[in-house]
């Protein structure tokens, strides 16, 4: 696995949805990459932040820039 497999298939690793093969190549590659190790942690630092919000502490333009940014992502 590469570092862009890798960073496609975050989400699935934290969902629980990988095949038992994939998650062996995530795992295997995220102990052997120093920088997908830190992107990792920045995700969960991320997902621990933001599951903490309350969507009225949100406003409407944050929400909105939110979710075209992660939008973006999934596009490139």
């Amino acid at each position: 696995m590469n570092c862009g497999e890798f960073i496609d298939s975050v989400t699935a690793f934290l969902d629980g949805a990988m095949e038992e093969t994939s998650e062996l190549r995530f795992l295997t590659h995220l102990s052997t990459c120093r920088d997908c190790e830190t992107c990792f942690d920045q995700f969960r630092q991320t997902i621990t932040i933001l599951g903490e919000l309350t969507e009225e502490r949100l406003t409407a333009p944050t929400r909105d820039r939110l979710l075209g940014a992660f939008g973006a992502l999934r596009r490139d």
